[in-house]
């Protein structure tokens, strides 16, 4: 059942007029601190304000990750938004409705269970009482702290949740307003910043002529240490000198990388802290097989088709407002204040929406950017703008991971031999560095500015209670009678390295499900029976089940003929939604998706069709970085500047997906956004696999690594 009590985000945000209130002509604001990226969030959360205040959702409108106007709740991460913020506003909203009930029913001098409300109106015995939210605004007062006692709808009761409403933010996005990068003002001034290529490079040397001549026009060049930015009126010259910028820099110093960066032997080399997690019983002895395999994740970015926008302003109060597609406009008003030595009450981030990311990317890098620039410019709206190559080249990384697997089969040889002890160990730098976490300012134009505030000597990864970073789901849900996790955190490392969707998940699911075949293989079992043999959690047996159903397990292809059917399983942070993958795989020289088939246990669904798409977008990120991204390195730096460089998925490339909702509604909503990531990864490695009769282990499954296979 859907559980009453006081979510963190009302604990932490306890006025009910912090996410409620009631606006002229009928409308209703909710406001939310999760932001919408492109996961429908913002959709959702109209449903269930709209369910729980019985008020039809085009009354609503949102107010979403703004420090001036809105709840802290914190990141939008972790496939936490609906868990968290929904729960917020149903409560919220469901106590508001109790309110305005009890408060009508006072004025009617009648009993509050005779009444009930239809689209915002109090009705009795079915017909209109007169009165409704807006008549009564003014009389119930929501500055109160939310009790938690009002009870919430019954899913049996719903008529909005679990409905495909259309989504809330796609009008203005179709009709070319409705990002970041569409906004514009009177005064405003265009700039584009001379990124670092290393870490503490030192810019000894700008050719400022140079850079002028190529403007053709009137522009400023701000240096301030080893930071640099061009301004002007005209957009176009500003990109122009900043290209010219970019190759006339001379830098010097700092610590350049070298070309085999992304390498399990250049990670394994660098200072590492280790920790060990024993779960369960270790066993006697070690007799039985033992089976061992290493997988490999290199370094890998986002490959957002937009690249990060930012603008600010200081009027002349002083005031500093930034607008920015940040993930976290709390943390991000912090920071900024803190990297520009202000009072965190004269900065206020508005957040604005953009090209899709999920994790950290350059969104508060290119805000921090502006807000800079703009207290040197007051007055004026300072907009920056990253190029495709400032976005491959600045950054942050998602973290590359290794991961060493060994298990001890039952000494028996029988059919479905299982381990009686699993080791995981992996080696991994940290998987976050947002704004704000662990002590970091976490804007890396500011360590090029003079005197950056100081930096913990120390980085750390997400703490195991928290999910995790690149220990996120390394606990195989399998019932393992010993499970040991080796986590070596690769720290200091010379690159900035934060949260790529799933963080750690994405890798360690990978690998635990490619083991897991590799273990059904070595017992001469079926892969998915092996998996149910492991298995007793119902709703992780019932998406596996569903899965091999859909795509007709185990399939007809022979194993090594160049076609090939695999599954991968994974619940993610062993707390959010279920989800089991197949994919059917062609393999010549390179891999052809045939078809991908999911089954996913969401729990209670807000939007059917929005837990589709989330699942479905899961699926075809995934397979870009299971089949084609691998950032390169070279001349001290990043050398992928293009997506010649750096390709993805391409949408010719995309199979037909089908995905089945297989979970009840009784059950609390669970986080969906991340669920198909490593299945998906795993599903096709394993598919891999059986068409060419041999394991690659190491991401991504390129036509290098299948043309070696095939010759070895």
């Amino acid at each position: 059942m859907i559980p009453n009590t006081l979510p963190q985000s009302l604990l932490d945000n306890p006025l009910l007029s912090d996410w409620v209130g009631f606006e002229a002509e009928g409308r209703v604001r909710v406001s939310t601190g999760k932001v919408e990226i492109g996961q429908g969030i913002l959709t959702a959360l109209v449903q269930i304000a709209a369910e729980e205040l019985d008020v039809d959702p085009s009354r609503i409108r949102t107010v979403s990750g703004e420090t001036s106007a809105g709840p802290n709740e914190g990141v939008t991460a972790g496939s936490t938004s609906v868990a968290m913020s929904g729960a917020a506003i149903r409560l919220a909203c469901a106590e508001v409705r109790a309110l305005f009930l009890t408060h009508g029913a006072e004025r009617l001098g009648v009993s509050a269970e005779t009444l009930d409300m239809e689209d915002g109106r109090i009705r009795r015995d079915g017909q209109d009482t007169g009165h409704d939210y807006w008549s009564l605004a003014g009389e119930v007062d929501l500055v109160r702290p939310a009790t938690g006692g009002a009870p919430a709808k019954s899913p049996t009761r719903y008529r909005v949740v679990g409905q495909n409403l259309p989504r809330v933010d796609l009008p203005a996005k179709i009709e070319g307003r409705g990002f970041i990068h569409d906004m514009t003002a009177h005064d405003l001034l265009h700039a584009r910043v001379v990124h670092r290529p290393w870490q503490n490079a030192r810019l000894a040397s700008l050719d400022e002529a140079a850079i002028r001549r190529a403007a053709g026009t009137p522009i400023e060049i701000l240096r301030d240490g080893d930071f640099a930015a061009i301004l002007g009126a005209r957009e176009y010259a500003v990109q122009r000198a900043a290209l010219v910028a970019r190759e006339k820099a001379v830098w010097e110093g700092g610590t350049p990388l070298p070309d085999t960066t992304n390498s399990p032997d250049w990670l394994l080399a660098q200072p590492a802290r280790s920790r060990t997690v024993d779960t369960g019983t270790p066993p006697a002895d070690d007799d039985g097989e033992i089976v061992e395999a290493t997988y490999w994740r290199p370094f890998q970015t986002y490959g957002s088709i937009g690249p990060s926008c930012g603008l600010s302003r200081l009027d002349e109060a002083g005031h500093l407002t930034v607008w920015s597609h940040t993930q976290n406009p709390y943390a991000l008003r912090a920071q900024i204040a803190r990297a520009l030595d202000r009072p965190a009450e004269t900065v206020t981030v508005l957040h604005r929406q953009a090209a899709g990311c999920y994790g950290h990317n350059t969104a508060d890098d290119v805000a921090f950017d502006a807000a800079f620039l703009a207290t040197r410019h007051p007055g004026r709206t300072v907009r920056v703008l990253f190029t495709r190559e400032d976005e491959f080249l600045a950054a942050p990384m998602g973290a590359a991971m290794v991961i060493r697997m060994r298990a001890v089969l039952d000494a028996e040889r029988r059919p479905n031999r299982l381990p009686k002890s699993w080791t995981i160990d992996l080696a991994s730098p940290v998987h976050s560095n947002r704004p704000g976490s662990h002590g970091h300012h976490g804007l890396r134009s500011r360590e090029a500015l003079p005197n950056p505030p100081p930096q913990p000597a120390m980085r750390n990864d997400n703490p195991d209670a928290a999910g995790g970073g690149a220990s996120r789901n390394a606990h195989a849900l399998y019932d393992l009678p010993f499970h040991r996790m080796i986590h070596h955190t690769v720290d200091p490392i010379p690159l900035r390295t934060s949260s790529l969707r799933g963080l750690g998940a994405f890798a360690n699911i990978f690998a635990i499900e490619s083991f897991i075949d590799e273990l059904a293989e070595a017992a001469g079992a079926d892969a998915v029976a092996y998996r149910l043999a492991l298995m007793s959690d119902p709703r992780a047996r019932g998406v596996i089940e569903a899965a091999a159903e859909m795509c007709g397990w185990p399939g007809t292809a022979p194993v090594g003929e160049g076609r090939g059917l695999g599954l991968g399983f994974g619940r993610y942070k062993n707390r959010a939604a279920y989800m089991a993958v197949a994919a059917e795989v062609e393999v010549d020289e390179s891999v052809r998706l045939v078809k991908i088939w999911g089954a996913a246990d969401c729990g209670l669904v807000i939007t059917p069709d929005g837990a589709v798409n989330q699942l479905e977008g899961g699926i075809i990120q995934a397979a870009s970085w299971t089949l084609f991204e691998e950032l390169r390195f070279a001349d001290g730096k990043v050398a992928t500047a293009m997506w010649d460089d750096y390709p993805i998925l391409r949408f010719s490339q995309i199979p037909e997906i089908d995905i089945r909702l297989v979970g009840d509604d009784r059950d609390p909503p669970l986080g969906v956004g991340e669920a198909a990531m490593g299945p998906t990864a795993a599903a096709i490695g394993n598919a891999v696999a059986r068409a060419l009769g041999t394991r690659i282990r190491s991401l991504p499954l390129s036509r290098d690594r299948i043309m070696a296979a095939l010759l070895a």
